[in-house]
């Protein structure tokens, strides 16, 4: 990792809470002490960089992903059961039910929102393409036929898989759980479930998903099979069925599931044990390993199941296996997942860049067990590598206009890399869609809700958690945010409403923030945040305004030295976001490229003609061609070509463009990591 990262090491403020709890409006609503998430009900996202993806998510992400949906065939497989057409099941893949059921999540966002503001979602020119929109109308009739194949492709028993449900199937039901994927099915029937009724009030789905859930409680549950999916993911979902309805069996079965797991069940499956995170118990871990989206999926259930109950000792476990994920196995860009066979871990430091397979979904995956650790813990250094996940890692993985995706996430690629695809230097380096499509509806439900991650209420005030412009109501203080967050540093917190008695604002001071600032009307206030906290405590008043100023300079960062593939090279961070060097942006070879330094100011028209560089930085750089072709020569040989150094007025200023927006233009080479001097 770069070694500006700060972790949670030295600002770990783990608190456990003690209180039961309580049905949530978002994502998560532990029990702890400082309060539960805020969900759509209470935030809403406004015109910063969030709430501009998320209306793209729903104008465009989310109509692709229902076209996708309907063309893939995913949806007929559904159909083929309720209505026993004969029809084959289409695709290669069990999970593929687990499409619509993240697509219904996002719908269930989307319709909420759009129906509450009255409109239709339609085309949006920010989206960087003209589109033909896609109503409210159109989103609902495949929310409505998708809801009613699901129910009725259900058995009697409860019992949901279209791959091995139908008269035609190869495969009995419970008969392959490394990979038949029935319980990991069940983890997203529940959470689109779930999406339905907290923010549609519709009960349907979740009727489906407890049929679904008991079935599965009284075949696996305490005196039933001693087994386990090979596929983590129920363990999360199971937690949120209890959080919901208070049905305590659902909670047991999670943590019977979290136990279980390391008991050798896979030991002779394809890829071996680990791959299914079942190589050992998760408590004698001490480094995260692997097929990484399978390990934080684990991690997160298992979080949330200490949570529930204050499991002390298994939160402090699941802390220090972050932080050394996050120090030894995470790329500077949040990514996971260094080694493309099986999707998984490497070493520690293992980080090559170019062969970075750094999954969509491991990055979904990395952020839902991080909110779920600050949670837990309230670890400010848990939700900076969240935001640094967000912003580089997760969001490389759809285009600019919402409608291609990476199923992995390289921070390098070499000019003559065609990863399998036919020699048209013509063809978008993203795709539309997959043959294994877990990433494309991963993105659209995520985006949908990321107003659940935003603020937290607390006995005693609000907690911004993360900065982004945003409505916040609370009954101790509702306020607006307005930033250009991440691309400027000043955050104004505006107080719209407040009760009579003294509440505390909290608001999150990034760790690479060095020298921030905070005044209050103007004032000034200490900005005393050790544990990366800003609190104010008064007596609030409409129409006041706390300013928070994190300056922004553009930094190069260097990697730990155990990290050989980046040794002797630099990175490009501004704020949160790791920028990158295209081809299109540099005369030099990026083969032969060496960067001097790095400045905030974007060249001086590139935003104007081309708006992937809108927020690029500047560059100078210069050419370091090799002296020969010999691919080994001698180590004391002198370079008769290599100069000094070059002077700035001899070096080429050249455009670094965020990391997320790469791959939007032409296709060519990229670069995070650039030979320094």
């Amino acid at each position: 990792m770069p070694s500006d990262t700060t972790t949670g090491a030295h600002r770990r403020a783990a608190r456990l809470g003690t209180t039961p709890a309580t049905t949530p409006a978002a994502t998560t609503a532990p029990a702890r002490p400082a309060g539960r998430p805020l969900g759509a009900e209470h935030v809403a996202l406004t015109d910063d960089l969030l709430g501009r993806w998320q209306r793209r998510n729903g104008e465009r992400t989310l109509p692709h992903v229902i076209a996708q949906v309907r063309t893939s065939g995913v949806l007929d497989n559904f159909r083929r059961v309720a209505h026993a057409t004969g029809k084959p099941f289409r695709g290669r893949y069990p999970f593929a039910d687990t499409d619509v059921y993240k697509t219904l999540e996002a719908a269930a966002y989307e319709l909420a929102r759009a129906e509450a503001a009255g409109g239709s979602v339609t085309s949006n020119s920010a989206a960087g393409s003209n589109t033909t929109g896609n109503s409210t109308a159109a989103v609902r009739a495949f929310y409505e036929e998708a809801l009613a194949l699901v129910t009725a492709a259900q058995a009697d028993d409860g019992y949901l898989s279209s791959f091995h449900q139908g008269a035609d199937a190869t495969v009995p039901p419970w008969s392959d759980l490394a990979g038949g994927h029935e319980l990991y099915n069940l983890g997203h029937l529940v959470q689109g479930a779930l999406a339905g009724v907290r923010r549609l009030g519709d009960h349907r789905l979740l009727t489906v998903a407890r049929r679904f859930a008991e079935l599965v409680v009284d075949r696996f549950g305490p005196g039933g099979r001693a087994e386990y999916c090979g596929h983590p993911q129920v363990e999360v979902a199971l937690v949120e069925l209890y959080r919901e309805t208070g049905h305590e069996p659902y909670l047991r079965q999670a943590e019977v599931f979290v136990e279980r797991r390391g008991s050798g069940l896979f030991a002779t499956a394809p890829s071996g044990p680990a791959y299914y995170a079942d190589h050992a118990p998760l408590r004698d871990l001490d480094t995260v390993s692997g097929h990484a989206v399978r390990m934080v999926y684990l991690a997160a259930g298992a979080t949330d199941v200490a949570i529930e109950r204050r499991d002390r000792a298994r939160i402090e476990h699941l802390l220090r296996l972050w932080d050394d994920m996050v120090r030894t196995k995470s790329y500077v860009t949040g990514g996971i997942g260094s080694r493309h066979s099986d999707e998984a871990f490497g070493d520690r430091y293992e980080l090559p860049s170019d062969r970075a397979y750094a999954e969509t979904c491991a990055a979904v995956g990395t952020m839902q067990w991080g909110w779920r650790l600050f949670l837990a813990t309230g670890s400010a250094a848990v939700l900076d590598h969240v935001e640094r996940v967000l912003y580089n890692g997760f969001a490389a993985g759809v285009s600019r206009d919402g409608t291609r995706f990476f199923y992995d996430n390289p921070l390098q690629r070499r000019p003559d890399h065609l990863d399998g695809r036919p020699a048209d230097p013509a063809e978008p380096l993203r795709r539309p869609w997959f043959g294994c499509a877990c990433c494309p509806p991963n993105v659209a439900r995520w985006i949908s809700g990321l107003q659940d991650h935003v603020a937290l209420e607390t006995p005693d005030g609000l907690t911004v958690a993360l900065l982004t412009a945003c409505r916040v109501r609370s009954a101790a203080l509702s306020v607006e945010v307005v930033t250009d967050y991440p691309w400027d540093g000043r955050v104004t917190v505006r107080v719209l409403d407040a009760r009579d008695a003294p509440a505390t604002l909290t608001v999150r001071v990034p760790g690479w923030a060095t020298t921030p600032r905070a005044t209050v009307d103007g004032t000034s206030v200490s900005m005393d945040a050790p544990d990366g906290w800003l609190r104010l405590t008064r007596a609030w008043r409409r129409g006041q305004e706390v300013v928070l100023d994190l300056p922004m300079p553009a930094r190069l960062v260097t990697a730990h030295p155990a990290v050989d593939a980046t040794r002797g090279a630099v990175a490009a961070v501004r704020g949160p976001v790791v920028h990158c060097l295209e081809q299109a942006d540099s005369p030099v070879p990026l083969d032969e490229v060496v960067v001097h330094d790095v400045g905030a100011a974007p060249p001086s028209d590139g935003a104007a003609r081309d708006p992937v560089l809108a927020h690029a930085l500047t560059a100078h750089v210069s050419r370091r061609p090799a002296p020969s072709d010999d691919p080994y020569p001698a180590a004391d040989r002198t370079d008769p070509d290599r100069t000094d150094p070059p002077t700035p007025s001899t070096t080429t200023p050249v455009a670094l463009v965020p990391y997320h927006l790469w791959a939007n233009r032409e296709p060519g080479a990229m670069r995070v990591w650039l030979p320094h001097t």
